[in-house]
């Protein structure tokens, strides 16, 4: 299966973020307050992961493959980081508040659109 590569949209913060599901880690969890967002669904059709509204269902964090938001505040664009959880962040925010130290490259990207969201395969080549 393909890896998803998701990189930050116009005046996002952070580095590419590769997201791929293993075992049973395997959810996109879309934490957005509007059931599945177009992000989700799109990193779950590359993938073959499971993309499920975080709101309606709580899923355990070793189940999960990574998750949207779109905080413009610092808890939720924070708490997932800290957590070691890849976050992808539909609005434009960079670290800021007490979870600052944990949004960083390689587990957090804002600004994301689906069009941010592209597919890697195993050996590497974009699709």
């Amino acid at each position: 299966m393909a890896k998803a590569l998701v990189s930050r949209g116009s005046g996002g913060f952070g580095t590419p973020l590769e997201i791929e599901v293993k075992g049973k880690k395997n959810k996109i969890v879309c934490m957005t307050g509007t059931g599945i967002h177009p992000v989700a669904e799109k990193i779950a059709e590359i993938t073959g992961g499971e993309a499920v509204d975080g709101f309606r269902k709580v899923i355990p964090d070793e189940e999960i493959a990574c998750v949207i938001v779109n905080c413009g505040g610092t808890l939720r664009l924070g708490m997932f980081p800290k957590k070691g959880i890849k976050t992808i962040n539909l609005n434009p925010s960079g670290p800021s508040g007490p979870f600052a130290a944990f949004v960083k490259n390689g587990i957090y990207v804002s600004a994301v659109t689906p069009k941010n969201v592209q597919a890697v395969e195993e050996g590497g080549s974009e699709e």
